[in-house]
């Protein structure tokens, strides 16, 4: 049995204690990666429960040994309960935990601005509810840890509910995360299924739906199968490929690695001349650097540019060159122009400044 040491976030009672028993002291328990694959990334994990209990080993430690597996630090919080408690105070737990993190980041091997929160069910509500009502911290405080963000760099809400007026059950616990979206959310990755008898997936579409029209990078999946509670998905092959989908975003959006990403320009021809529509795309050999790609035609003469918004990083990376049709612009006579797509590959060390340019050769 696994006997983790709990970090109480408050020095004596934390504030609008009840008591002094287990229930009444929220704290955390620390789970680092083995050194030699930690990438300096956090995650404050929030397990469901109605905000009655605590569904600490699925969807709790569990999750953290998976986290620390992709070389991700983690941390499981034990927020406050109701009915001795209302989800406001679980909020006060969760802004405190976020801030302690942040506090002992250096500590524990991490960047203090790539910590996310992951939670699931009323643990994903305590994710949204923080990650909408997060503040900077108070610079004035003799409390160090007070003076630390609270804002999650990213959030990932797992079968949560985010509005419970429109969910039509415990109105007032659930207060409303989505009205709240705005264009300083941070990026979330959403995942909910279409079987979930406990809380329906409209509660994910509706918080994703509130990110996009806030502008805010999001990742929603709804899967076909599975019950709420599921966790990781262990015994559900479909649906414990969510776990590998976070890691995929977590990457892509720049949270798995320190390296700065770089605006990339080049041209890419075949003989000397500009392919019709093609895709290129350059896969790190490192593997918690970010992808980058590009799609581009012969109407730029072979020219392409990725931002630095969603550029590479410096280093060694596989160039794939996808090459889809002959023709652009398109037509309508519903012609082919390739028998089927092409696909060519080379090798390139990328570095900030350097412009890409590759000839396929004949096509």
């Amino acid at each position: 049995m696994t006997n983790a040491t709990l970090m109480p976030l408050w020095d004596g009672s934390a504030p609008g204690a009840l008591g002094n028993g287990p229930l009444d002291v929220p704290a955390l328990s620390t789970h680092l990666p083995d050194p030699s694959i930690a990438n300096g990334a956090g995650v404050l994990v929030c397990p469901g429960g109605g905000y009655r209990v605590l569904a600490s080993d699925h969807e709790g430690l569990q999750v953290a040994r998976w986290l620390n597996r992709v070389g991700i630090a983690a941390y499981v919080l034990r927020y406050r309960l109701g009915e001795r408690y209302h989800s406001e105070t679980s909020l006060l737990d969760g802004q405190r935990a976020m801030r302690s993190i942040r506090g002992r980041a250096a500590q524990d091997g991490v960047d203090p601005n790539r910590i996310g929160m992951l939670g699931f069910s009323a643990g994903g509500h305590l994710t949204a509810n923080v990650g909408t009502r997060w503040d900077h911290g108070d610079a004035s405080s003799s409390d160090p840890v007070e003076r630390e963000s609270c804002r999650p760099d990213f959030l990932v809400p797992v079968y949560a509910v985010v509005n419970g007026v429109v969910r039509g059950r415990k109105a007032d616990e659930y207060v409303p995360a989505d009205p709240r979206v705005d264009a300083t959310t941070p990026p979330a990755f959403v995942m909910h299924t279409h079987e979930d008898s406990i809380v329906p997936a409209n509660q994910a579409l509706l918080f994703y739906d509130a990110l996009r029209r806030a502008g805010v990078q999001s990742e929603l999946h709804v899967f076909g199968y599975g019950e709420h509670g599921a966790g990781l998905g262990a015994g559900d092959p479909d649906l414990a490929a969510w776990p590998d989908l976070l890691h995929n975003w977590m990457r892509r959006s720049g949270f798995l690695t320190p390296k700065p990403r770089f605006r990339l320009t080049g041209r890419i021809t075949a003989g000397g001349a500009p392919l019709g529509m093609c895709w290129v795309t350059f896969r790190p050999h490192d593997p918690n650097a970010p992808l980058a790609r590009q799609k581009f035609n012969r109407t730029g003469d072979g020219h392409f540019e990725i931002s630095a918004v969603d550029g590479p990083t410096a280093g060694p990376h596989t160039c794939e060159v996808h090459y889809l049709s002959d023709r652009y612009p398109h037509a309508g006579d519903g012609a082919y122009t390739l028998e089927d797509s092409r696909s060519f590959t080379c090798e390139a060390l990328l570095a900030d400044g350097d412009a890409f340019v590759w000839d396929v050769g004949a096509t």
